[in-house]
């Protein structure tokens, strides 16, 4: 619980000041869950578990998604994330199967 800097004096404000307190705990927790599913995945990476990894992927993609929807981590920390999670799973595996995890390196390019 957080130490009340102010009492609220109106009704609205003791209301406001209930709700924001039920938010921050629901943010937290949130964060908490997203930090939790990031830090697993990034274990299986580096144990070479890709396979499950690959299936906790749509997991972390919803998540991550879900979270810039309502607001509470911006659209492209979300993204940032997504990337950064998806690269370090197609370098844990060899070269060839790369293509399964990310289509857009399957494009030929033109040298």
């Amino acid at each position: 619980m957080v130490k009340k800097k102010y009492m609220p004096i109106t009704k609205s404000a003791k209301k406001a000041l209930r709700q924001s307190l039920g938010r921050r705990a629901r943010n937290i927790q949130k964060k908490r869950e997203i930090k939790n599913l990031l830090k697993e995945m990034g274990t299986l990476v580096s144990q070479k578990k890709v396979e499950e990894a690959k299936k906790l992927l749509p997991q972390v993609y919803k998540i991550l998604d879900k979270a810039a929807k309502t607001g509470l981590i911006k659209k492209n920390t979300a993204a940032r994330k997504k990337s950064r999670i998806t690269l370090s799973l197609s370098s844990a595996k060899p070269s060839e199967a790369r293509d399964e995890v990310n289509p857009q390196r399957a494009v030929a390019k033109p040298q």
